[in-house]
């Protein structure tokens, strides 16, 4: 396995390379840009990288399907850390390209949703077509292959295009998250600031059956940050669900939910515990009563001394 080698959602110019030279040990790595998300993760799967760097949320459209659906599958991957970025796109051109000139333009399809009343209010008969990133995109129109692309526009230098316009978005403070991920091993310690990831299978499908899931976490106190379902590929009405939940694996109550979970989950899948990204221990809501983990050690206390006839 190449230790310092990282991969990451390319080509060069992309958001996620944006996001991954945010963090301080890029500086020391080699930064691999990957045609898609399963090719950067395959990549530490098969020992060329050490992690990868992917999208896996975004404030406008949510979860990146390719991403959930990578590490919902195949040979177990762990997640190590999360970047939040701030997302703004650029409307990037040939040099010389004018507004009244554009016809075809091109982006991630995450991006679409982000710039769509933009495109309406000052493109409004220019087509639109999917690239496999945006700075993909850009490579497409250095190549003729489209008038302009929704990008950022640190990417313009990289393909030789001009920002026509900067500062496009609908939705203001739009963020994406992207997850630093690896071979399993031992989470981290935790911070007190921590964010749990699993995916969970329902055993069968019944009234009441993604309740009891919920519960699991509810009656012990463990807030939920996400949590969206995918088709498992088995059939219709068969899905998994990928959840966050606010905690580390270490964490009393975020075990025992795990434990609960495992009992009637015909499959769970740990992702890992890992910092929050922009949080501290202050920013942390109180636990409920009854839920830390110095709670759970008396109550289990209690329980061994009432099996002991001293309760």
């Amino acid at each position: 396995m190449s230790a310092t080698r990282y991969t990451y959602l390319g080509p060069e110019g992309t958001f996620t390379e944006a996001a991954l030279r945010t963090l301080p040990e890029a500086a020391t790595r080699e930064l691999v840009p990957m045609v898609s998300v399963p090719a950067a993760l395959d990549a530490v799967r098969n020992g060329e990288a050490a992690a990868a760097l992917v999208p896996i949320e975004n404030s406008v459209e949510g979860g990146v399907t390719a991403t959930l659906d990578e590490l919902a599958s195949g040979e177990p991957l762990m997640i190590y850390r999360e970047v939040l970025l701030p997302i703004t796109f650029a409307l990037l051109v040939r040099p010389g390209t004018q507004l009244s000139e554009i016809k075809t333009v091109t982006g991630h399809p995450v991006a679409q949703p982000q710039v769509r009343n933009w495109l309406r209010s000052h493109l409004p008969e220019a087509v639109w077509e999917s690239a496999a990133s945006n700075a993909d995109g850009a490579r497409l129109v250095q190549e003729g292959r489209f008038d302009a692309a929704f990008a950022g526009e640190f990417a313009a230098a990289t393909y030789g295009l001009e920002p026509l316009v900067t500062q496009i978005h609908d939705a203001e403070n739009a963020e994406t998250r992207f997850v630093l991920v690896g071979r399993p091993a031992r989470p981290a310690a935790p911070t007190g600031a921590d964010k749990t990831s699993v995916v969970l299978w329902l055993g069968d499908d019944h009234p009441g059956a993604l309740l009891e899931l919920l519960q699991e976490f509810a009656v012990r106190g463990v807030n939920l940050m996400l949590i969206q379902s995918r088709p498992t590929g088995a059939g219709i009405g068969n899905y998994c669900f990928a959840v966050d939940a606010e905690g580390h694996i270490a964490d009393r109550r975020v075990g025992e939910a795990l434990m609960g979970l495992k009992r009637i989950c015909p499959n769970v899948r740990f992702l890992g515990s890992y910092p929050r990204a922009g949080a501290s221990r202050e920013d942390v809501r109180p636990l409920r009563r009854g839920t830390s983990d110095l709670e759970f050690t008396e109550a289990s206390d209690w329980l061994t001394r009432a099996q002991d006839g001293r309760a």
